[in-house]
């Protein structure tokens, strides 16, 4: 049983100016979000290096943490260093995973997601990562199985230390994933698109964590 309710981890569109920036500040602003990560398009260092220093304090204003990732191989420790994010964040690549925890040491965070199999996981988790991602939209769009994704946090939290993240399609599977015991549970598009904007979702989502955790104690 988990000590504590899940976190709120959120996932912006891709993004390719700072037009996002008053949208993510009107999500974290409810205080209910630990971490974002900021979803890039693919572009040259010194044009991400430019975005995250206008969307980072939109997000960090509020306290919550910001991570950053592009397509393609940007080098994602110096943007993140010199555009002041507190993390990056790759798709499943040990070799990759290896180099930015040398280069980043322990003063920002990396992530890991695009995980196909348990092995897979393991190896991150022992490879330095801060946290697993499991269950996000794949770059067609198309997701994994909700049960899949439930079995995989479920077998990494009861077993692991290293912290895992369970994406949420829809505010309506929250509930089922925060039942995991994953530390931090994933939005996406659920928050950008909800009908009464984000600090709406955030605050419902918040609202499901909260009472699930009142049940449990």
């Amino acid at each position: 049983m988990a000590d504590t309710a899940a976190r709120l981890y959120l996932i912006t569109p891709v993004l390719e100016d700072a037009s996002f920036a008053p949208r993510l500040s009107e999500a974290c602003a409810t205080g209910a979000v630990a971490a974002v990560l900021l979803r890039l398009k693919t572009a040259d260092e010194r044009t991400l290096t430019n975005l995250v220093k206008a969307l980072a304090p939109a997000a960090q204003e509020h306290g919550t943490a910001v991570l950053v990732t592009a397509d393609g191989m940007a080098d994602l420790a110096t943007v993140a260093a010199r555009g002041g994010a507190d993390g990056v964040h790759i798709a499943g690549d040990a070799a990759r995973l290896r180099e930015l925890r040398e280069r980043l040491k322990s003063e920002r965070a990396v992530g890991v997601g695009a995980i196909r199999t348990r092995d897979d996981a393991m190896t991150f988790g022992e490879g330095g990562a801060d946290y697993l991602l499991f269950g996000e939209p794949r770059p067609d769009g198309s997701l994994p199985s909700l049960d899949s994704v439930v079995d995989r946090a479920s077998w990494w939290a009861e077993i692991f230390e290293t912290p895992c993240v369970a994406y949420a399609p829809g505010l309506d599977t929250v509930e089922r994933l925060a039942a995991t015991n994953a530390e931090f549970i994933a939005l996406g598009d659920a928050v950008w698109s909800h009908p009464d904007g984000p600090a709406a979702a955030v605050t419902a989502a918040a609202g499901i964590l909260e009472r699930q955790e009142a049940a449990h104690r």
